[in-house]
């Protein structure tokens, strides 16, 4: 499942809904063909050929000046197909077991695999990673920014999972996570919540607001308690879609990327 990159959008849509940075009415935006190689996924040549056939239109327009300067309130078109223009995706990706939490992989399935041949001109990589045993939320961005806010310590972007342990949870559990765990190696976390959500305090929630290598297990390991199955729920205040199925991934709205930091 997924939505190409290739948008088409009501009509009348303009670029003034280009949302990477802060664009005023009537400035110039970029240039004609480099819009269609970024909108369209094509190259320049391929842009230049659909211009010089007169497939694109500008404000209902044939245009076909690939060094047209377009501004925010110009609305452009492949063959009467409005297209709209994204500085960066933002992808949710439900993570299935047996797939890497990675752009390329030489032996297994990469979470990147999974969008295919969408975003053929996007780097795309995941924002935080799981673990190849572990399920659920995983955002795919090309944004290095956006990831680098969520991932920080220091933003506090709290990540929720799911996870089976095979020892009920004890008080003990509940009030070092709550301290802050100190693991085998020394390291100091940050505080962590822990809740039980099964009677037999085997099935937990953790909520998360740092990010260390296979930090959920090792935290569980210090109380001599192993981890059976994680399954990231949320990254801030956005859940994973109950319509996505393991492998299915669907793009964000501005509004809940704005639930992921808020």
């Amino acid at each position: 499942m997924g939505f190409s990159f290739l948008r088409l959008c009501l009509a009348g849509f303009c670029l003034s809904c280009y949302t990477g940075g802060i664009i005023y009415k009537g400035e110039p935006l970029m240039r004609l063909d480099k819009y269609l190689a970024e909108t369209a996924q094509c190259t320049r040549s391929e842009a230049k050929t659909m211009l010089a056939k007169g497939r694109v239109q500008v404000n209902g327009v044939v245009c076909k000046k690939g060094d047209t300067q377009l501004k925010d309130t110009d609305t452009v078109a492949v063959d009467g197909a409005p297209l709209r223009y994204q500085k960066f995706v933002y992808l949710m990706l439900n993570k299935p077991e047996g797939v890497v939490s990675a752009s390329t992989d030489k032996r297994d399935t990469t979470v990147v695999d999974l969008v295919g041949d969408a975003y053929p001109r996007r780097e795309l990589f995941p924002a935080g990673r799981l673990d190849k045993t572990s399920t659920g939320f995983v955002l795919l961005t090309d944004d290095g920014g956006f990831a680098h806010d969520i991932l920080s310590p220091r933003h506090h972007v709290s990540k929720t999972y799911t996870v089976t342990i095979d020892t009920p949870l004890t008080q003990e559990m509940c009030t070092g996570f709550a301290a802050g765990v100190t693991l085998a190696d020394g390291t100091a976390l940050s505080p962590a919540e822990v809740t039980a959500l099964s009677p037999d305090g085997c099935t937990v929630r953790v909520v998360l607001r740092q990010g260390v290598y296979h930090q959920i297990k090792r935290m569980f390991g210090v109380y001599g308690a192993g981890v059976n199955a994680l399954h990231r729920e949320a990254i801030g205040g956005l859940a994973l879609d109950a319509q996505l199925a393991p492998g299915q991934w669907r793009e964000l709205s501005d509004e809940e990327l704005t639930k992921i930091t808020r």
